[in-house]
């Protein structure tokens, strides 16, 4: 990957005190209800930018986007917004807790050259749509801004881009908490020698999207269109580091006709071990049980997950048998690597065998919904809004890297990174770098 550093633009901490309050999370984990908290923060909150509201007597999306360069241009001119006087990468320290574990996670934010798929040089885990990809080009278009970061990883085994990234021994240049009280920090590097050892680490190196397929996909999208807009704002992280958390993205069932919890275990028990989970009157407290022990299966070598149904507390354990794992209907030409996957035991050893949830299904989203918290999917379900809820273990990087170096993509819905990039921290424009 060709990287490149570039002059990034910031806010003037001179003039905005508190960059928690003006920095956002992506554009597509904000929500209407998030959205409207965000305008209401801080007038000088990002999201005017990134995500803006509708507002009254607006005719099309395209006011929405007009109103995002205006306050972008007016916040450059009121020096809002400013711009550092050389170009540099960014090291990206994000301080986080999950697992009940203090975690670190570094990398470093550069302008990177963007590669069609087929190259080899970026590649993606995950299918993307077209509605949020023309929405996209048609903020990219009217902006001229590149606001939103991409969440790269790349192999660095032996951790040298971990020793390039070490942030100097400065203070940050920028600090700022997300929504979940999770600490951001960024510093700068400007040394031409160290961009330079940065940048030959880098050439050869690939890279595989974490998040933010749309926008890369978008980026490229506008390439085609505009001769020389090569280059995408893009954060890159070690994939072997410890600070990477990947969470699982647990289903929840509802609006299925004829579903009986009690016949679909009958079925399971072709391919399945099943055993009945603990009983505990809090979903919290269920939810910690039954991935302990869906976990402790797991690392055993065994693919585990825990379904819950019903409101009177029924919970199972369901351990897919060594025995009958060739006999599961797997899409054909999927590698081992892929079969593996906790969601991919769920769907096709599971779900579409004996729910019939289709891919259409779940391309539509018509009867499943997602949650990356096991605690929130069991007490949706012990309170009736779904029919039923499937916890499973979370994606590894190692498996995450095993199957898009196959050439596959992951199932939808594989992956949920935490914490998420933040937007507002730095950013580019396309005129700027052309």
């Amino acid at each position: 990957m060709k990287l490149r550093p570039f002059r990034g633009y910031r806010y003037n901490g001179a003039k905005v005190s508190d960059l928690s309050r003006v920095v956002t999370p992506p554009y597509d984990q904000i929500d209407p209800e998030t959205r409207d908290s965000l305008h209401a923060l801080d007038p000088w909150n990002f999201v005017r930018i990134t995500l803006g509201r509708p507002e009254p007597g607006d005719t099309g999306e395209g006011d929405r986007h007009r109103r995002a360069r205006e306050h972008l241009e007016r916040w450059l001119a009121e020096e809002i917004l400013i711009r550092d006087p050389e170009p540099a990468v960014y090291p990206y320290l994000t301080t986080y807790r999950a697992g009940g574990e203090t975690l670190s996670r570094m990398g470093l934010i550069a302008l990177g050259e963007v590669a069609e798929y087929a190259e080899g040089v970026v590649l993606p885990h995950e299918r993307t749509h077209a509605g949020p990809k023309a929405e996209r080009l048609r903020h990219l278009e009217a902006t001229g801004a590149d606001t939103g970061l991409i969440f790269m990883l790349t192999s660095d085994p032996a951790g040298e881009l971990l020793r390039l990234a070490t942030s100097p021994p400065a203070p940050p240049l920028a600090a700022a908490r997300d929504l979940k009280g999770e600490l951001h920090q960024l510093w700068r590097i400007a040394d031409r020698a160290a961009i330079a050892r940065i940048q030959a680490l880098l050439a050869d190196k690939r890279l595989i999207i974490a998040d933010g397929h749309h926008r890369y996909e978008t980026a490229l999208e506008y390439r085609r269109r505009h001769a020389g807009a090569d280059l995408k704002l893009m954060a890159v992280f070690p994939l072997e580091a410890p600070g990477i958390t990947i969470f699982p993205t647990h289903r929840l069932l509802h609006n299925l006709e004829r579903f009986d919890a009690g016949a679909l275990l009958a079925q399971a028990r072709r391919w399945f071990q099943i055993e009945r989970g603990p009983a505990l009157s809090d979903p919290a407290a269920e939810a910690g049980a039954l991935t302990a022990a869906m976990d402790a299966r797991v690392r055993s070598g065994a693919p585990a997950l825990a379904m819950v149904a019903g409101a009177d507390g029924a919970a199972w354990l369901l351990t897919l048998r060594s025995d009958a794992f060739e006999a599961v209907p797997w899409p054909a030409g999927t590698s081992p690597a892929w079969r593996r996957l906790a969601v991919s035991v769920l769907h096709e050893a599971l779900l579409k065998p004996f729910v019939g949830i289709t891919e259409e299904i779940l391309r539509q989203q018509s009867c499943v919904d997602y949650s990356a918290d096991a605690a929130e999917a069991v007490a949706l379900v012990r309170k009736g809004s779904y029919q039923a809820g499937f916890l499973i273990s979370p994606t590894t990087p190692e498996e995450l890297q095993a199957v898009v170096r196959a050439g596959e993509l992951l199932p939808q819905k594989s992956t949920f990174f935490y914490p998420k990039l933040l937007d507002g921290l730095v950013f580019s424009r396309l005129s700027d770098e052309a």
